[in-house]
C-alpha cells in the first residue's frame, strides 16, 4: 500500500505518544481528558467510548489508579472544577498554507486563546476565525497496530467489524473507522488478541497540501510549540510531505 507523508507523520505521532506516555509527562493533560469525558458521558467507560480512551491513555502513562478515579469523580461530581473545563477548537494556517486544527481543554479561554495565537504568530502561522479550516477535517477513529507483529490478514477482523481503511508505514498499521464504528472495531481487534499501540478519535484531513522540506521544518516547529502548551490536547494538520523529510525532522 502507498504511504503518504501524512500517514508517515501519523505513525511518528503514534510512536511519540507512546514514548511521551512512558515518560509520564502528560499526567495533567490526561487527568483533564478523563474528567471531561466523565462529565460529558458519565463515569462508566463501557458506555462512554471517550472515557474508555482517556482511561487507556492514562494507564499507558502509568498514572496511578487513585488519580484516574479522582479524575472520574471530579467529572461526575456536582459543580466544581469540571464545569469550568471546556473543549475549544482553534483554527489557523501554518507555513505552506497548511490548515491547522488545535483541540484544547481549558478552564480559561482568554489565556488559552492568547497562548495559541502567540504560538501561531511566532512560528510562521496565522490564527483564523472559527469555521475557517474545520470543514477540511473529519473526525474519525484511528487505531495503531505494530506491523512487525501482525499481518494485513490479521487485521481483517477490523474490516469485518466496520473499519473504513487500513494504511501501513514500514512498521505501523493505521486502522481508520467512522465514529459510530470505532468501539466495535477496537473491540474486534482486542477480541482477536491483537495488541493495540494506540487508539484515538482524531480529526483527519479530507485533502492534503504538498509542502517542501523548509516548510515541513517550520510546520513541525509550530506543531511542537502548540503541543507543548498545557491546555492543548491535540494538533492536526492537512499537509503532505516526503516521508524521508519527516523522518529527518522527527529524528
Amino acid at each position: 500500500m502507498a504511504m503518504s507523508g501524512h500517514s508517515k507523520w501519523a505513525s511518528i505521532k503514534h510512536k511519540k505518544a507512546i514514548v511521551d506516555s512512558r515518560r509520564g509527562q502528560q499526567f495533567t493533560k490526561l487527568a483533564r481528558a478523563v474528567t471531561v469525558a466523565a462529565r460529558d458521558g458519565g463515569g462508566d467507560p463501557i458506555g462512554n467510548a471517550p472515557l474508555a480512551l482517556a482511561i487507556a491513555k492514562a494507564k499507558a502513562a502509568s498514572m496511578p489508579k487513585d488519580n484516574i478515579e479522582r479524575a472520574i469523580a471530579k467529572g461526575t461530581g456536582e459543580g466544581g472544577e469540571a464545569d469550568a473545563i471546556e473543549t475549544v477548537l482553534y483554527e489557523g494556517y501554518g507555513p505552506g498554507g497548511v490548515a491547522v486544527l488545535v483541540e484544547a481543554l481549558t478552564d480559561n479561554r482568554n489565556r488559552t486563546g492568547a497562548d495559541v495565537r502567540h504560538a501561531f504568530s511566532k512560528n510562521g502561522g496565522n490564527l483564523g476565525e472559527p469555521g475557517s479550516v474545520a470543514y477540511l477535517f473529519e473526525k474519525q477513529g484511528s487505531i495503531a497496530v505494530d506491523a512487525t507483529a501482525y499481518s494485513e490478514d490479521d487485521l481483517m477482523v477490523a474490516v469485518e467489524a466496520g473499519a473504513q481503511d487500513i494504511s501501513i508505514d514500514e512498521d505501523v498499521f493505521e486502522v481508520i473507522t467512522q465514529l459510530a464504528d470505532f468501539t466495535a472495531v477496537r473491540g474486534a481487534l482486542e477480541a482477536a488478541g491483537i495488541e493495540i499501540q494506540s487508539a484515538e478519535l482524531a480529526y483527519r484531513p479530507k485533502t492534503l497540501v504538498p509542502i517542501d522540506e523548509s516548510q515541513t521544518v517550520r510546520l513541525m516547529k509550530l506543531i511542537d510549540v502548540l503541543d507543548e502548551l498545557d491546555d492543548v490536547d491535540e494538533v492536526y494538520a492537512n499537509f503532505d510531505a516526503p516521508a524521508e523529510v519527516l523522518e529527518r525532522v522527527a529524528g
